[in-house]
């Protein structure tokens, strides 16, 4: 056995999502980083070991534009060039080639930290060493630095130093959340194990161990789905452990849950009620997917008033979006639902004071464990919202270690600080401007060969039926004067639209009437129908217009869609439909179609001018510059001109990779593409010397939106743009961003 001492900046317990997103943050802010993860595969439930969903922000399309991006953006998209049929090996290799890109990692496979050297007042601890055991290998490893990130999900570094905790529900009193019980408990989420079938081209018996739970005895065949054609998470529901000890009780809640699947397949293979003769077991899960323990007590306790209410916090680093989803403590036996959800207007802000132990003074905490009450957690805990926490958390840790800060300091004297180094490397925030003094780009004067002006389609590829209100989002920048469609009427009548406003930036919600039109409409087919609305609002931002329902009224459609525009069909809730808060009644429809329009007034919204500072993704706008269609503006660019000339050494570019497409690592659905269209391909970055434009980067085939290009020697010039040759299929070029620094990082 040996035993060996590791010194670095930051060390981060814990591979799943959180952690590895951790690490990687900090590495790439210049910290030594030791990652540590107790088994022999990155990326915690979503890896190939459990094979859980990474789940976000977007809620499987719930909210738009909603699509993290930063680092676990980065492996979704690469996930999605590389795995588009979900393999959950493949998602293991996208998520370990990133951790091993970063030369500041260390990585510490099969490495149990079961120790914690910790001390001070209990109001005050500091965490000086944690310990590992690497399984396989007999090496004893000792931790040592003065930042430690407890990313392990149970909370166990957090647990052993001495930091705050709860377990369990908060009574409704305590924070006035409405979905919590009346009085405290102990009760969390359960557990999760999920398994795979597979054809095997002939008929295969399945004779079922003596401990298979006989599930006809049980809720399950009446409360639960169980289909032939369902793997893995598509089983979410096989839940289990809530009303014990996750963590004590992990064993017990594992040989049940596992149990209980010997009892299903055997449902599906031996009762009779299933097509099933040649399906066989593929894969079950030996590791149960946890969802809830310790929840670390921060500065702030995120509760379900600061999700629902979408809290704008000043130290916001991370955000959210999927619903408030509490299961039964009894999981898959209880007889009442599977889960119920609560879906905020749109996305949710997480603050950075929801990210540090509140009495130990150099711990962070990232994933499962962060400061936030039963009710809000179960908005959280899903993966992609721990990722970005993640990186927010890492980012925290590695600036607070550099400058000597805690992070109690960091948020609350320093944040500016952690928005100017999280916008430069593209994290996932909404509703943080690029105000960096560094990036030379906000000092120049923006150009464009071109840019989309008028928001027209006008070529119709069928007709929607107006038997339902039909509702469309578009940006209005500065005004909307009218808007037309291109109607069909079966007889002589009249169509009603109504303009709302949304509310925050990030909802695509009717939630304020804001203007109504009515048109008169003759009997008659493709006839473009003018309402005016005239609508100036006090800034740039997306207005909903709802198109009341008419039986004798169908809408034209177009088979393509403008960047920024939605459209969506209202939906009445059904009577059985017991949680009224879980409903959302405008669904999307015309994924990447048009209703046939043509809005009244220019719009400023695709401006060049949108990609220099500002935002980095859809907020009250596109926030991108889109060119007029290539057929007519066959390269496209964007420049900067400086009245002075410039040196830089660094220019990054982010395109569009479009954050409204849903991706996910492994087989909910299948998105059609495997490098986003908005994405451009074919790219040049020229500076102007001697009157002439001098290519300094040259790229082919790119498919990544993050482009940060280091140069080999600095540039002196009064002029530069980004000459787009290709997209990836995209009509039209998209740039999100351009930033410009003198200094590499």
């Amino acid at each position: 056995m040996r035993h060996e001492e590791v010194v670095s900046d930051v060390t981060v317990v814990g591979g799943g999502l959180a952690g590895c997103c951790a690490a990687i943050a900090a590495a790439r802010q210049g910290a030594r980083v030791a990652l540590i993860q107790n088994r022999p595969v990155l990326g915690g439930n979503s890896s190939s070991e459990v094979r859980v969903w990474v789940c976000g922000a977007t809620a499987h399309g719930t909210h738009h534009y909603a699509r993290e991006t930063g680092i676990i953006g980065e492996l979704m998209v690469e996930n999605q060039y590389r795995n588009p049929d979900g393999n959950p090996y493949y998602w293991d290799l996208v998520v370990l080639e990133a951790v091993r890109a970063e030369p500041n990692i260390s990585l510490f496979l099969n490495t149990d930290v079961r120790s914690v050297e910790a001390d001070g007042p209990e109001h005050e601890r500091t965490v000086r060493a944690v310990t590992g055991w690497m399984m396989g290998s007999e090496r004893e490893i000792r931790f040592t630095g003065p930042t430690f990130l407890d990313c392990s999900g149970d909370g166990l570094v957090g647990f052993l130093a001495g930091a705050r905790f709860r377990t369990g529900c908060e009574s409704r009193e305590e924070y006035g959340e409405s979905w919590a019980p009346e009085q405290a408990d102990s009760t969390t989420l359960g557990s999760t194990i999920l398994f795979y079938s597979k054809d095997a081209g002939h008929p295969v018996k399945y004779v079922p161990p003596s401990f298979a739970r006989d599930i006809t005895r049980t809720s399950i065949p009446e409360r639960r789905i169980i289909r032939t054609d369902l793997n893995g998470c598509a089983y979410w529901w096989i839940e289990w452990g809530g009303e014990r000890d996750v963590v004590h009780d992990n064993e017990e809640i594992r040989d049940e849950l596992q149990a209980a699947i010997y009892g299903i397949w055997d449902h599906i293979k031996n009762s009779g009620k299933f097509d099933a003769d040649n399906l066989t077991l593929e894969w079950i899960g030996a590791v149960p997917g946890k969802r809830e323990y310790r929840r670390f007590v921060g500065d702030h306790t995120l509760t379900q008033a600061d999700v629902l209410g979408q809290e704008l916090f000043p130290d916001r680093v991370a955000f959210g979006g999927w619903s408030i989803d509490l299961h039964p403590p009894g999981g898959m036996y209880a007889t009442e639902k599977g889960s119920r959800h609560w879906h905020p207007h749109g996305n949710y802000h997480i603050p950075l004071r929801s990210l540090y132990s509140e009495n130990v003074t150099n711990l962070w905490m990232a994933g499962r464990n962060i400061s936030c009450s039963h009710v809000a957690f179960g908005s959280t805990r899903v993966m992609a919202t721990c990722a970005v926490v993640g990186e927010a958390a890492g980012t925290g840790a590695a600036l607070a270690t550099r400058r000597g800060l805690r992070p109690r300091e960091l948020a609350t004297n320093e944040i500016d600080l952690v928005h100017r180094a999280m916008v430069r490397a593209d994290a996932a925030l909404l509703g943080v401007e690029n105000t960096d003094p560094d990036d030379l780009a906000r000092s120049a004067e923006v150009q464009a060969s071109s840019t989309l002006r008028r928001l027209v389609v006008d070529t119709s590829a069928g007709t929607v039926p107006l038997d339902s209100h039909l509702g469309m989002v578009v940006p209005v920048d500065p005004s909307l004067g009218f808007v037309e469609l291109l109607l069909d009427a079966d007889s002589d009548t009249t169509v009603d639209v109504e303009l709302h406003s949304t509310g925050e930036p990030q909802n695509y919600v009717p939630l304020q009437l804001e203007r109504t039109a009515v048109a008169h409409v003759t009997a008659g087919q493709k006839q473009w129908v003018r309402f005016d609305v005239d609508w100036t609002p006090d800034r740039p931002q997306n207005a909903f217009l709802v198109v009341r329902a008419n039986d004798s009224v169908s809408v034209h459609r177009g088979d393509s869609a403008e960047p920024g525009t939605l459209f969506f069909r209202h939906r009445t809730p059904p009577p059985e439909e017991k949680y009224t808060e879980q409903w959302r009644e405008w669904k999307h429809i015309l994924h990447r179609e048009s209703l046939c329009l043509r809005l009244g007034s220019p719009t400023r919204a695709y401006d060049a001018g949108q990609a220099i500072g500002g935002y980095a993704r859809p907020y009250g706008g596109p926030q991108m510059w889109v060119s007029e269609r290539m057929e007519w503006d066959e390269r496209p660019w964007i420049g900067l001109t400086w009245k002075e000339p410039v040196t830089f050494g660094e220019v990054a570019v982010l395109f569009d990779d479009e954050v409204e497409e849903d991706l996910i690592n492994l087989h909910h659905h299948r998105t059609p593409f495997d490098v986003m269209p908005g994405l451009v391909r074919d790219y040049r970055m020229q500076a102007m010397a001697d009157g002439e434009w001098v290519t300094v980067v040259s790229v082919r085939d790119n498919r990544r939106r993050h482009r940060v290009h280091r140069l080999d020697e600095t540039v002196t010039t009064r002029r530069l743009r980004v000459l787009v040759e290709a997209t990836n299929g995209a009509p039209r070029a998209h740039v999100v961003a351009l930033r410009v620094y003198a200094e590499p990082r």
